[in-house]
């Protein structure tokens, strides 16, 4: 009996390593490509072009950065990608929310049609709806506006259905009701009871659309035209303007680029990962 028990705790450490080292492996794959892209920009043209390539960092970070501010407004950039992202980023946990509530938890005319128009919308490819759109933020007179960037992203079709589906599970409808008992409003119960009880969806959904938002290229470059109004993947465009390209300039601005995305998933992580845990536990 002994024997046995002995086995099974063997078997199930071996199974256990075996889990820890797929995990492992995959986090080092995952991270390689950012590493590498590191080691390039503290590296010149001479060294990257290699053979065998250097996968051990150089001498040039601070140089190859130094090209790139002497060739675009990387802070100004950043600030510009920085303030669309935060108030697009607000704005749909705002709205989204609140649609998500209402689809939710209240009873309405049209309800479940509204919401599958919704997701169907989910199936459109965003460049179909680039010349319509255009066309509505000239007439608006918002070219060279961070409004054409900013108003259009407040809201999305799977930010609506994250949130539904996340509220749908996570607030009961015996507290909502025992809101209304209490003379609540829709807001403040949205407000004092939804929104506590959400922040790890909120989190989630922030740095998706944060992500994504500061990683847009072609709609900042349709209607931001003022170079001092560029976004920064659109300014570290221009970089390629070159007619010999300096892969070390490059990579370093990619690198500090990508930089503040790294930081606000470390601040929200621990929610991100609660969240997406207790999606599994609830399914």
């Amino acid at each position: 009996m002994g024997k046995e028990k002995n086995h099974g705790k063997r078997k199930f450490s071996v199974q256990k390593l075996f889990v820890y080292l797929f995990l492992i492996a995959g986090s080092l794959a995952s991270l390689f490509p950012f590493y590498y892209m590191f080691v390039m920009a503290t590296r010149i043209n001479r060294e990257i072009n290699q053979v065998p390539p250097p996968f051990t960092p150089g001498a040039d970070l601070v140089s190859n950065f130094q090209k790139v501010l002497n060739n675009i407004d990387f802070f100004g950039a950043m600030w510009n990608s920085f303030f669309v992202a935060t108030a697009v980023t607000v704005g749909t946990l705002l709205l989204c929310s609140l649609a998500g509530y209402t689809f939710a938890k209240l009873e309405f005319k049209g309800k479940a049609f509204l919401f599958t128009a919704i997701l169907v919308t989910m199936m459109v490819p965003p460049q179909l709806g680039l010349i319509p759109q255009y066309y509505i933020i000239t007439s608006l007179g918002w070219l060279n506006d961070f409004k054409a960037i900013i108003i259009p992203g407040l809201i999305n079709a799977f930010g609506i259905f994250w949130m539904r589906q996340y509220i749908k599970e996570a607030v009961p409808f015996e507290i909502i009701e025992a809101a209304r008992i209490d003379g609540c409003s829709h807001f403040r119960t949205y407000w004092n009871i939804v929104v506590p009880t959400v922040l790890p969806a909120f989190a989630t959904l922030g740095i998706i659309v944060f992500m994504t938002v500061w990683n847009d290229f072609l709609w900042p470059l349709v209607v931001l035209r003022d170079p001092s109004m560029q976004t920064l993947q659109v300014a570290l465009r221009s970089l390629n303007d070159a007619r010999q390209l300096d892969y070390g300039m490059l990579m370093s601005g990619t690198f500090w680029a990508t930089v503040p995305l790294l930081i606000v998933f470390l601040l929200f992580n621990r929610l991100f990962i609660q969240s997406l845990s207790e999606g599994a536990v609830k399914s």
